[in-house]
């Protein structure tokens, strides 16, 4: 409901402002020209009705789009788009005059104030799922290791909004030893295993099920999917079959309709060709436009590192680039000068190729200020300038890093590494290792130029914010 009132309230102030900036408004309140103002008064009324219409029989307000996904923003885009077009198609054929001025405000207003609408909302729904509210009921079916993978990635991911609840298991579930000990319901990962896959329409049924997921198993064949889909319809619970795909961005899967089987299209990365040339040829316009707008801080800092600490200004480490290819990375200087040879005493023999320390006693209080506000990586603006970084890219590893992570992450070998990544807008230094590797290949596997322009608007929210930089 408060999505409708939403859309309602943004469609409204689209039109409104789309009105009165073409005609204006006299001192009384009303259009001087009296004929004009009942002409656009009754334009804009027949508007707002259609695009709300349009809107709210598209489905757009179907909770499946809501919360995660693109889906949503295209839905209600291409809805909008729609009204217009056929708004003008009808307005040359009843020969009404629309005005030409009046569309080209209303459209791009009412494309940025709708969805922007639908954004605000999805961050509060987003909200609320994390402390389990509006969340799917669902029962996961499938063998025990997909189900559990199911679960894991379900309650890393609350946005999706489906809460499994209970299992259904199509071998002999996995039995946690508390459960042995107490004689009491197998358990996956603290979810339930209510039986087999025979069970689970039963279970949807008398226990308000809203939705089914259906994992990878041999056991589950078309005609079982068949016969389960059957047994849902009278309880209106939903059915999802899960693909035995993991960290595939939806841009890069298309369904491609076939008669009586639809198959599932997953293109190739962009690792190379016109794609890559263009993320080139952003690059250096991006790092050289940064370089000149931050030469004065760029300054101030050389100056201050040099003022309040002996030794070099900038610090040069040698990392692991595209292909496996060793580069040396540039960066302000924010430890001592002998902090190379203290790295053993520091992190000891415990710490991931990724962990830094929250106090570690090599960094200068300059350092410590540069460092909290990433002001000592700027100097990367020139790996990206030459070539051997990209603005946005997975994290650069040292040579021991990259051997530790080799077996696990050698695919992030294929891009660049960059200033920025998914790794730095989701938390930085307070994400684990296995979070890090996860997100750097989920980079690579799913690039794309709309990508990099999120994640670099979210890294200037992720340093305004200095969470996890240290």
């Amino acid at each position: 409901m408060r999505v409708a009132l939403t859309d309602a309230l943004t469609v409204y102030m689209a039109v409104f402002a789309a009105f009165w900036i073409r005609f204006g408004i006299g001192e009384l309140g009303v259009l001087d020209d009296v004929v004009v103002r009942d002409h656009v008064a009754i334009t804009s009324l027949v508007l707002i009705v259609v695009w709300l219409a349009a809107l709210w029989l598209s489905d757009s307000l179907d909770l499946k789009l809501m919360g995660a996904g693109s889906q949503e923003y295209a839905r209600v885009s291409n809805v909008t788009i729609a009204v217009f077009g056929g708004a003008a198609i009808a307005a040359y054929l009843l020969r009404w005059d629309l005005g030409r001025a009046y569309v080209a405000i209303a459209l791009p207003l009412g494309l940025i104030l709708v969805n922007l609408g639908r954004y605000t909302m999805r961050r509060l729904l987003v909200a609320e799922r994390r402390v389990g509210h509006h969340l799917s009921r669902a029962i996961a079916v499938g063998y025990p290791e997909t189900v559990e993978h199911l679960i894991e990635e379900l309650r890393r991911a609350p946005q999706a909004g489906i809460e499994i609840v209970a299992a259904c298991t199509t071998s002999s579930p996995v039995v946690e030893p508390h459960s042995i000990a107490q004689n009491t319901t197998p358990h996956i990962t603290g979810v339930p295993i209510v039986g087999d896959v025979t069970a689970a329409a039963t279970y949807a049924a008398t226990h308000a099920i809203d939705t089914v997921v259906v994992t990878s198993s041999d056991e589950i064949t078309p005609r079982v999917l068949k016969r389960l889909a059957w047994d849902l319809e009278p309880h209106g619970a939903d059915l999802v079959v899960a693909p035995g795909l993991t960290d595939i961005a939806s841009p890069r899967i298309h369904m491609r309709p076939m008669p009586g089987m639809p198959l599932m299209h997953v293109e190739a990365p962009g690792y190379s060709g016109p794609q890559q040339r263009i993320k080139r040829g952003f690059d250096i316009v991006g790092s050289a436009l940064l370089i000149l707008l931050f030469s004065l801080p760029l300054a101030v800092t050389a100056l201050a590192i040099k003022l309040t600490s002996p030794g070099p200004v900038l610090f040069k480490q040698t990392r692991v680039g595209v292909a496996g290819e060793p580069f040396q990375v540039f960066k302000f200087r924010s430890m001592v000068v002998d902090a190379e040879a203290r790295l053993q005493e520091v992190l000891g023999d415990g710490a991931s190729i990724y962990y830094k320390p929250k106090n570690d006693p090599r960094i200068t209080p300059i350092g410590a200020f540069i460092r909290r506000f990433s002001i000592d990586e700027l100097p990367q603006l020139l790996n990206v300038l030459i070539g051997s970084m990209s603005l946005v890219g997975p994290r650069p590893l040292t040579p021991h890093g990259q051997d530790i992570a080799q077996r696990e992450i050698g695919r992030r070998l294929l891009v660049k590494p960059g200033m920025t990544g998914l790794w730095q807008v989701s938390g930085r230094n307070n994400l684990s290792l296995e979070q890090s590797m996860r997100l750097d290949l989920y980079y690579v596997e799913n690039w794309s130029m709309a990508e990099d322009f999120i994640i670099l608007l979210r890294t200037m929210k992720a340093v305004v914010a200095r969470d996890g930089a240290y």
